[in-house]
């Protein structure tokens, strides 16, 4: 059983992160040194959220190889390249839900909300740190119409200009599609069901009662 279930994760986690590969090349909006805003969190973040904590962290890493490799990165250097594309995406793993997963407590119906806004955030926090210090020496005079005196304020404002979209978008996704796709988002469908968990009776047993 736990061998299928691996399988079955494995296989999942391919598709969607194929998925958010083929979402990524349908940008709403691109920054001109790299970030943008397009729908690749909602599989990633799902993903997470229904297999945990290491297939979450896996499924975001491989995403950020693809996105490097067949998207074009923008990268000054190898501290760019491990920030912005493997630790950046590789973080979305941790939107899941592992006090559900450890069974100490239900699995919660906000998972994906709360899974989104965790990622999200891990997502940002990364993008603004390299963005303060590998890319301080291309921070512009002039953004968003006001004078750049720090690095690390012009790099809020570069991040924060694809990220908050990104996030709104995603919740917005799980929000919208919630009801019909309930027992996806929450993961109920990987759980056993009550007549799989009743012991099969077996005929030739002495004790066995056929009425019963």
């Amino acid at each position: 059983m736990k061998s299928h279930m691996r399988v079955r994760a494995l296989c999942e986690g391919a598709v969607l992160v194929a998925v958010a590969q083929i979402l990524s090349y349908l940008k709403l909006w691109e920054m001109p040194w790299g970030g943008s805003v397009v729908l690749s969190m909602i599989p990633l973040v799902l993903y997470a959220v229904r297999w945990g904590l290491g297939a979450g962290l896996l499924g975001g890493f491989a995403f950020g190889v693809l996105q490097f490799m067949f998207d074009g990165g923008f990268a000054i250097g190898w501290q760019s390249i491990v920030g912005d594309y493997l630790v950046a995406f590789t973080v979305l793993g941790l939107g899941a839900d592992v006090r559900c997963l450890a069974g100490l407590v239900p699995r919660r119906k906000s998972g994906v909300f709360t899974g989104t806004l965790i990622a999200g955030f891990s997502r940002f926090l990364v993008h603004y740190v390299v963005g303060a210090t590998v890319w301080a020496e291309y921070m512009p005079e002039t953004f968003f119409g006001m004078t750049m005196h720090s690095p690390w304020f012009y790099s809020l404002l570069y991040n924060l200009a694809y990220m908050l979209p990104n996030i709104a978008i995603t919740l917005l996704v799980f929000a919208v599609a919630y009801k019909p796709l309930k027992k996806y988002f929450t993961a109920s469908d990987l759980l056993p069901s009550p007549a799989a968990a009743q012991p099969v009776k077996d005929p030739t047993s002495p004790k066995w009662d056929p009425e019963r």
